[in-house]
C-alpha cells in the first residue's frame, strides 16, 4: 500500500512539475487545440500597462512667428492643407525595408612557454641544512624548477543574410517639444493556423515623412521593429520546455 502511494505521489509530482514548467500558457494552448491562434484586441497603446512617454534631449523652444494677413502656413510644403501626419492620432505608413548582410571570420592562435629555476648555492652556510628539513637527495642549488606550456587556438565564422520588405500603418502617440513624433504600429495577419505579428515603434521627424504620408524604417530613431509568429508551425520549430530548461541548467 505504501509503495502504491509513493508511486502515485511521484506521478502527481512529475505532472505538477510539467504543468509548472509550461507556465500559464499550458492551459490556454490546451483549450485552443484545433483552433486558430486568437488575434489581439485593438487597444490604445498609451493605456497599456508599462507604457511610458518617450523623453529625449530637447533644444530650447523657439517662439512661433504669426504672420498677419498671410495665406501661407509656416512649415507647409504646399499652398493647400498638408496631408502628412502632424498631430496625435494621425496615421503614417512605415515602409519596413531591411536588408542586412554580414560575413565575419575570426581566427586566434596564441602560444606561451615559461620556465623558472631557483636555488641558493650559498646562504650564510645554511645551504647544508637543507637535507635536514627536506627529504634526502635534495640539492640546494635546484630547490625550485617550474615550467608551463599554454596554447590556445580558436576560430569563428558568421554568415547572415536577412531581408524584410513590409508596410505597416502606425499611429502618432506623442509630439515631442522639438516637433518630432513618437509612432506606434502593430499588425497581425492570420493565415490558416499561423499568425504573423509585426510591430514598429520609434521617433520620426516631420521632414522625413514624404508627401504621400510614408516614412522609411531607416529614418526612424530609436526604432524597435519586431516580426514573428504564433501558431502550430512556430510551436513545432521551438524546443520543448523541458529541453529549454535542460539547456539552461546543464553546465557542460
Amino acid at each position: 500500500m505504501t509503495t502504491r502511494l509513493n508511486t502515485i505521489s511521484r506521478v502527481l509530482l512529475v505532472a505538477g512539475l510539467g504543468v509548472a514548467l509550461s507556465g500559464c500558457n499550458f492551459f490556454t494552448r490546451l483549450a485552443n487545440i484545433g483552433e486558430e491562434p486568437p488575434l489581439s484586441q485593438i487597444e490604445n497603446p498609451v493605456a497599456q500597462k508599462g507604457y511610458q512617454p518617450v523623453s529625449m534631449p530637447m533644444p530650447r523652444p523657439e517662439p512661433v512667428l504669426q504672420q498677419a494677413n498671410s495665406l501661407w502656413r509656416p512649415g507647409s510644403k504646399a499652398f493647400f492643407k498638408d496631408q502628412r501626419a502632424n498631430q496625435v492620432g494621425d496615421i503614417v505608413t512605415v515602409l519596413v525595408e531591411i536588408e542586412d548582410k554580414a560575413t565575419l571570420n575570426n581566427s586566434t592562435d596564441t602560444s606561451r612557454t615559461t620556465s623558472e629555476n631557483a636555488g641558493f648555492a650559498g646562504l650564510l652556510g645554511l645551504e647544508s641544512q637543507v637535507t635536514k628539513v627536506l627529504p634526502e637527495g635534495t640539492s640546494a642549488s635546484a630547490l625550485v624548477d617550474l615550467g608551463s606550456d599554454h596554447s590556445v587556438s580558436g576560430s569563428g565564422a558568421v554568415n547572415r543574410n536577412e531581408t524584410i520588405n513590409m508596410e505597416i500603418a502606425a499611429i502618432v502617440t506623442q509630439i515631442l517639444p522639438n516637433g518630432n513624433m513618437v509612432i506606434v504600429g502593430r499588425q497581425e495577419v492570420r493565415v490558416n493556423f499561423e499568425s504573423r505579428d509585426l510591430s514598429v515603434t520609434g521617433v520620426v521627424r516631420p521632414e522625413d515623412i514624404t508627401s504621400s504620408n510614408t516614412v522609411q524604417s531607416s529614418k526612424i530613431a530609436e526604432a524597435r521593429i519586431a516580426y514573428g509568429g504564433r501558431g502550430h508551425l512556430t510551436d513545432v520549430q521551438q524546443g520543448r520546455y523541458g529541453q529549454q530548461l535542460f539547456d539552461i541548467i546543464f553546465p557542460f
